[in-house]
């Protein structure tokens, strides 16, 4: 199958030389077209209307960060031959800031995929019908999948019973109420554990 789907690339990338950078197949089994970001749309047409691959339904679009490259995230797109019965991946490394072009004129289902995307990491899309945040609120600051986003996030939310709505705060992390005693490595037990090497010292 890896040298099936090693040609296929060969023959993709040779149709659509401007758009490939380099061909692969991954341990999964499938083929891993690197390629440049402004081509997607039209490398996306060609695997759909292609009648000898017809890699015409779009299973997913992600992304990656990784914070310390020039180009800090990879676009990740997941496509389906139903009638080859083969999958294939396309990525593109993209700069903080880039613009990548939409391909939900291509597939409409692309819509809520790069509405995630954008959400989760900002990375924009031009010629989307509606490009706005999906998973988070409007108001919301931030791109959480960032890896420079904070575990804890910048505010947090909650339904105020006087003023009868939901509030917005920065996050507080009270811990007051907490006792930490450190004599036992059961928080709240009152008995030291057999072998307990602070079982002296609790005494």
């Amino acid at each position: 199958m890896s040298a099936e789907l090693l040609e296929l690339g060969e023959v993709i990338a040779i149709k659509q030389e401007a758009a490939i950078i380099s061909t692969d197949v991954n341990k999964m089994g499938e083929l891993v077209l690197t390629v440049h970001a402004n081509k997607i749309p039209e490398l996306v047409e060609f695997l759909r209307g292609n009648s000898a691959m017809k890699f015409s339904t779009l299973i997913d679009i992600t992304a990656v960060d990784y914070p310390t490259r020039a180009t800090r995230f990879e676009i990740v797109y997941h496509f389906l031959s139903m009638y080859t019965n083969q999958r294939i991946r396309l990525k593109a490394a993209i700069a903080d800031g880039d613009l990548v072009p939409s391909i939900t004129d291509i597939h409409p289902s692309a819509n809520w995929y790069e509405r995630e995307v954008f959400d989760m990491y900002g990375i924009m899309f031009t010629g989307h019908p509606d490009l706005r945040r999906l998973l988070t609120d409007y108001g919301f600051r931030g791109y959480p999948l960032r890896k420079d986003f904070p575990t804890t996030g910048y505010n947090e939310l909650r339904y105020d019973e006087v003023e009868k709505r939901v509030v917005y705060e920065p996050v507080s992390l009270v811990q007051e109420y907490r006792q930490f005693d450190f004599m036992s490595p059961w928080e709240g037990a009152e008995y030291i554990l057999p072998g307990d090497d602070k079982a002296e010292g609790a005494k």
